[in-house]
């Protein structure tokens, strides 16, 4: 059997990968699966409800949401870099168990300290270092195939949200919202808890697959040198498009269905149709990545979201939903493949989880500030469709800034 650092294994292909890889792949799989449990689309599944209960307008929940999200972007950092000093198998157990923790204290939650301190650990344990952990893990078990492996991965944050919201809706009209969380609580204890320990027992040596020098940095940079890297800076203004605009979006989903006059269902749809097109997606940027590097795609994938925007921005009718869902899965699926591998591609392995905990507060930031900005211009009037299009033309100044470094990234990858 030949081996070639672009499309893997020759006569096995994607069988022979997944097969040869099952257990890590599965470990990442299944983090970014239960890392749902701490991230916007779910979390405001239950928004219409805690708003009515604790007496909260759109704005205030927006504004609780924000600092609570604010305060565990300002934590991981500090939490983040037990990625480079434990084993894998122990951050993940404690991650899961503080995440039920999160999830048991929102199902109890009467009183608005309640409510921000259960969002805060939602978001620094769900959003955050359940996926710092898969894929600070994959970016160092894997080297040329990394593209590919990051694509297995990140298909757990699209299960998660094809899956559990349905589920949860489902749940909510059965038992309540309250005792939903509950069962969240269970499913991460006895079911995520043993069996993504198990998995992540033994780590993978990355040098059991031949190198691809192209996916490799020349180095691996210090978090002090990151910070004084002038492309660093302009990467991450890019980055921040996306969670902003899909937590804007989604967290305030209630609002954009009765500004529609959309039935509540529908977005329960949206996700599946959304995760659909993510999966698709996150394959083929898999293999783009592996074929032509995660630097050079970098100014493609915020393309289809600005696109989706503008659709939402522009069309009332239920359709209009179903196109910003498959825009928004188009543009998920690349930058879930893209922003796996790119942080290894441009500084190395090393420090990895340092790196990583100080870029994912940047993402955590935008997504906070997304809900707590909309709400906030909504209660002073602002339109909702003007504020995709501010958005949309945020999309069209990021897509252009990458294209003009992107070249720069190259000539620095190859030592020139």
């Amino acid at each position: 059997m030949t081996f070639d650092p672009i499309v893997g294994a020759r006569s096995g292909g994607w069988a022979f990968f997944l097969a040869k890889n099952l257990r890590w792949l599965g470990a990442g799989f299944l983090l970014c699966f239960f890392s749902s449990f701490g991230q916007t689309f779910f979390i405001s599944l239950s928004g219409g409800a805690i708003r009515g209960e604790l007496g909260l307008s759109n704005g205030t929940f927006g504004l609780l949401y924000m600092l609570a999200t604010l305060a565990s972007a300002a934590t991981l950092p500090i939490v983040g870099r037990v990625l480079d000093r434990f084993a894998t198998r122990m951050v993940a157990a404690g991650t899961i168990l503080c995440l039920a923790l999160a999830t048991a204290l929102l199902a109890h939650a009467t009183a608005v300290w309640m409510l921000v301190l259960a969002f805060y650990l939602l978001r620094l344990f769900g959003q955050g270092m359940m996926l710092q952990t898969a894929f600070t893990a994959t970016g160092r078990w894997f080297s040329a195939q990394r593209g590919r492996a990051v694509s297995v991965v990140s298909l757990g944050n699209q299960a998660g949200e094809a899956v559990l919201p349905l589920l949860f809706v489902l749940g909510v009209g059965l038992v309540g919202w309250r005792t939903s969380w509950l069962v969240a609580t269970a499913l991460l204890v006895v079911l995520a808890l043993p069996v993504i320990a198990a998995l992540t027992g033994r780590e993978r040596d990355p040098l059991s697959e031949p190198p691809n020098p192209r996916h490799a940095a020349l180095r691996h940079w210090t978090l002090h040198e990151v910070l004084r890297d002038p492309v660093f800076y302009p990467v991450c203004l890019a980055t921040l498009a996306a969670p902003f605009i899909v937590s804007a979006v989604l967290f305030h989903q209630s609002y954009l269905g009765e500004l529609r006059g959309w039935p509540p269902a529908l977005f329960a749809t949206g996700f599946t149709v959304m995760s659909a097109v993510t999966v698709a997606s996150t394959l083929l940027g898999g293999w783009i990545v592996d074929r032509f590097t995660a630097r050079r795609i970098l100014p493609l994938f915020l393309v289809p979201l600005m696109m989706g925007c503008l659709v939402l921005a522009w069309f009332e009718s239920e359709a209009a939903l179903f196109g910003f869902m498959v825009l928004v899965g188009l543009s998920n699926g690349l930058s879930s493949t893209l922003l796996g591998a790119l942080w290894p591609e441009l500084y190395g392995t090393r420090h990895l989880g340092a790196i990583r905990s100080l870029v994912f507060p940047v993402f955590v930031l935008a997504s906070a500030v997304g809900p707590g900005m909309t709400g906030l211009l909504l209660d002073r009037g602002v339109s909702y469709p003007a504020q995709l299009v501010a958005m949309a033309a945020y999309c069209a100044a990021a897509v252009a800034v990458m294209a003009l470094i992107a070249p720069a990234m190259t000539r620095r990858a190859r030592g020139s």
